[in-house]
């Protein structure tokens, strides 16, 4: 398995992570035995870069991973989030970076995972009430502990990214980057690259989009979230389509799939840059592997820019009430 340093002076993890979030909420069909199977599959092939959060099925995914990984945590990079707050039947209270609630937040994880330690520990969202000097001033203290190694922000802003590496390293910064979005490489990831903080890409594949594998909306269940997502939505919907026909004739081209095409084309964005594909199931995930072995030619990616400009995605990448909570 290829490696990728987590930031200037971090260790090395797998080149592609895998993001359990699916496994245990927001996309239908849930199914906990293809899923730990799923985890075991990418630990025998070196996929050692796990992503989870204590946010995802309401402390359910932790649970999941963790039993997952029993007898091979020596071999995990487990990476876990904070700051998403919900009730237990799943409603949304907040946002919440108050030490206090930092610290109780990841004592709550490590008895979830069965673990003693988290190898990088991020604050899922900034929390615009609480000074993200105090916020990464607890978090460092979680490291002198011995309960956490490493620390990461996601959805940040470049003034917030600076602000907090001043006070404790910043390993890793993640954030949405795809082909659809593609609004990072303007700001935030020339700010990474500037404090040596490794970027890692979360849905790389558009939320499912960019395989090729959603033709209409009524293919998504009743109960996907994807439903309200406005990329997703009437003439969005529509036009987003053309994207990824174009993405699947370039694949056929190479002789890959779609999803292929686009984590082979982050892949080539730096090695920086950790893409962590989220599936909950043991076939996406070898077609996921398999993009490593994609290489895209300077002509290919002279293409993929002319199919994929920056902006080319119809539509916000999450319902206009959630947008206020990325960037910040």
């Amino acid at each position: 398995m290829q490696q990728r340093r987590l930031g200037s002076e971090g260790p090395f993890v797998s080149a592609m992570g895998l993001g359990c979030m699916g496994m245990s909420d927001f996309y239908s069909n849930r199914d906990d035995h293809e899923s730990i199977a799923t985890i075991l599959m990418g630990l025998d092939e070196g996929i050692t870069f796990l992503d989870t959060a204590d946010m995802y099925g309401v402390g359910e995914n932790e649970r999941l991973v963790g039993r997952a990984i029993v007898g091979r945590r020596n071999e995990v990079f487990l990476a876990t989030k904070f700051g998403n707050v919900r009730a237990e039947n799943g409603q949304f209270l907040g946002i919440n970076g108050r030490p206090e609630y930092v610290k109780s937040a990841c004592d709550a994880s490590l008895k979830r995972l069965g673990v003693d330690t988290i190898d990088l520990y991020y604050q899922h969202r900034v929390d615009p009430n609480t000074p993200i000097e105090e916020t990464v001033g607890a978090m460092s203290d979680l490291v002198a502990a011995g309960k956490v190694r490493y620390i990461g922000l996601s959805e940040a802003a470049p003034e917030t990214i600076r602000r907090a590496h001043k006070v404790h390293p910043i390993s890793a910064l993640q954030t949405e980057y795809s082909l659809w979005t593609r609004d990072v490489e303007e700001d935030v990831l020339p700010t990474c690259r500037e404090l040596g903080i490794a970027f890692v890409a979360y849905s790389p594949l558009g939320r499912g989009f960019l395989t090729g594998q959603i033709k209409k909306f009524e293919d998504l269940a009743e109960d996907d979230y994807r439903r309200f997502s406005p990329r997703f939505q009437g003439e969005n919907f529509k036009k987003n389509l053309d994207l990824v026909a174009k993405i699947e004739s370039l694949a056929k081209e190479k002789s890959c799939t779609p999803a292929q095409v686009a984590l082979a084309w982050l892949f080539a964005r730096g090695d920086d840059v950790i893409p962590i594909p989220g599936t909950k199931r043991r076939k996406y995930l070898s077609e996921n592997i398999g993009a490593l072995e994609v290489r895209l030619t300077s002509e290919e990616l002279e293409k993929i820019e002319a199919i994929a400009p920056l902006g080319v995605a119809a539509g916000l990448r999450y319902p206009e009430a959630n947008m206020h909570t990325v960037r910040r």
